[in-house]
């Protein structure tokens, strides 16, 4: 007669802290080894390997492995496993979580084995586990600790501690310093571009900026989807590194200027949270196409509702037409064929477009206001000198404060005073940089200005889709109306075309005589002597002045 005798069934437990050490190889498949030879040696059947790769902070709940391997326990309650792990540490690092993990493998009926300790139901056994337990969780709680003011230690001598840089920047070793930020590039001017789009208003919102970035082949995707999404772009616009700062504020520090280069200066990086609160002027249409350019830009004169656009479908092919969509409108549904409408608009920007005399005399303005504004960068300098050291008085003085004081709320409003003093400091500081560095030159700066002035209808007949909707958010300041019968209203053009005109206008100078009032008594005489001189030697002068004071008041 023989008898048989059941295999005693076990399941594994394998954790590390990380997905590193997954991808080292080191960790998971290691434990899992020993855990099986251990296993075999014992005669045992293991019908289940529960794996972690997250640390959990303590708490066994927060881990997916554990959580699983109790599941698997209450979904087999007659049978009675041995849990096997490679570590007490494995187990848990917490001495509450750690009992309260006993007490739930007890009533399950589990047995614990582990390769590195061994558990003895004595209280000599319980006492010995609870304080290799404590030690774990005291080993934990210190390595937290000293990440953390490693991490602070880092932020304030400028250097960043992500995990993963933001798109266009990379880490790389340096000598001395560890991992440092550096640009990547194509990627890096991609996000430039970007930013100083969304901050100039190029790029109206954060749809426009995410379909910016979408065309850009360069640009870095998530895995699980092809577009960039608007939270993404909110994160882009808002991330501090960009400005090439250094954000402590999530580990109770202050804002510090970092030790790489910055995508964008901190007052452009302001002007975007800036626009950030304010909201864009308009929505962007994810429907407009290369057919219609001009729509959303175009808006009914009887209403004042962006005209919408479509094809109709005539006996032989379709037809191209923009209408309003407005109920209750009187031109609602009404169309207007797009030959007409683009045409009268290629019109406005031949009209607008201002002369090559007016913009030579624009350009020679600026150069003499730039070179008055150069004249006033030492006083600027010393000005900035005087208020930083102002700042760096206040916040001595708020740092006092904080000391003495033992209301929370109280420290919390210095604190946040201090801040807000630490970025204003930043942003001198920026400002004493520029001022002091070498200035651009004049051509370089107007080079593009003049030649996108001097030729838009040439952008807008010639240009790809994407200029000529730059073309309209530079050249227009708001929507254009129009009309089916009398065709555009008069529309409301950008400062650069407000003060230089059109170059067809049909203006005159005033005669250099004193005006009076047709009742005066006073005879119609010029004022001075000084002034009888040929009338058409001094429009250009008077014409001169004019443009310098519009260009002061712009």
């Amino acid at each position: 007669m023989t008898s048989t005798r059941s295999v005693q069934k076990a399941v594994l437990y394998c954790r590390v802290s990380g997905k590193k050490q997954v991808a080292d190889g080191s960790g998971l498949g290691s434990q899992e080894h020993r855990c099986r030879q251990y296993a075999e040696a014992k005669g045992y059947e293991v019908v289940a390997v529960f794996p972690d790769d997250v640390s959990g902070g303590g708490d066994f709940m927060n881990r997916p492995g554990m959580v699983a391997l109790l599941s698997f326990l209450d979904s087999n309650p007659t049978e009675r496993f041995v849990v096997i792990f490679d570590d007490l540490k494995r187990y848990s690092r917490d001495v509450e979580f750690h009992l309260r993990l006993n007490r739930l493998m007890v009533e399950r009926g589990a047995i614990r084995e582990c390769l590195n300790f061994n558990f003895q139901d004595g209280p000599e056994g319980k006492f010995n586990e609870t304080i290799a337990a404590a030690a774990g969780a005291y080993e934990r709680e210190a390595l937290v600790r000293q990440n953390r003011q490693k991490r602070i230690a880092r932020m304030e001598q400028g250097f960043c501690v992500q995990a993963v840089p933001p798109p266009g920047y990379k880490y790389v070793k340096a000598k001395g310093s560890g991992k440092c930020l550096v640009l990547d590039e194509p990627v890096a001017s991609i996000m430039r571009e970007a930013l100083e789009g969304y901050a100039t208003g190029r790029f109206q919102t954060q749809s426009e900026v995410a379909r910016f970035l979408d065309e850009e082949p360069n640009f870095p995707r998530a895995k699980t989807t092809k577009r960039i999404k608007e939270q993404r772009v909110k994160q882009l616009l808002t991330n501090q590194l960009y400005a090439g700062l250094v954000d402590g504020r999530p580990y109770g520090v202050s804002i510090y200027q970092g030790q790489h280069d910055g995508l964008v200066s901190i007052a452009v990086f302001e002007r975007i949270q800036e626009r950030l609160q304010e909201g864009a002027y308009a929505a962007w249409r994810k429907d407009v196409r290369d057919e219609f350019p001009v729509r959303g830009a175009v808006a009914c004169a009887s209403c004042s509702t962006p005209l919408t656009a479509g094809w109709s479908k005539g006996k032989y092919k379709k037809y191209p037409y923009y209408f309003c969509r407005s109920k209750g409108c009187d031109l609602y549904g009404k169309t207007i064929r797009r030959d007409k409408l683009e045409g009268d608009f290629e019109e406005v920007l031949a009209n607008i477009q201002p002369s090559k005399t007016a913009i030579d005399m624009a350009a020679a303005m600026l150069k003499d206001i730039l070179d008055a504004q150069a004249q006033k960068a030492t006083s600027a300098v010393d000005a900035i000198k005087k208020e930083l050291s102002k700042l760096e008085q206040d916040i001595d003085k708020l740092l006092d404060g904080v000391v003495a004081a033992s209301n929370p709320r109280v420290i919390t409003a210095y604190e946040k005073r201090i801040d807000d003093f630490e970025r204003r400091k930043l942003v001198l500081q920026e400002k004493r940089r520029d001022l002091s560095g070498p200035q651009a030159d004049f051509a370089d700066l107007l080079e593009l200005s003049l030649r996108f002035l001097s030729s838009v209808s040439d952008i807008w007949k010639n240009g790809s889709f994407e200029l000529k909707r730059l073309a309209l958010k530079l050249t227009f300041s708001g929507h254009l109306e129009y009309c089916r019968e009398a065709g555009f209203r008069t529309p409301q053009t950008t400062v650069p075309f407000a003060f230089l005109g059109s170059s067809d206008r049909k203006e005159e100078m005033v005669l250099l005589e004193r005006i009076e009032l047709s009742a005066s008594p006073l005879p119609r005489v010029r004022s001075t002597t000084e002034l009888q001189q040929p009338i058409e030697a001094r429009p250009i002068v008077g014409m001169r002045a004019n443009v310098k004071r519009c260009l002061r008041t712009a």
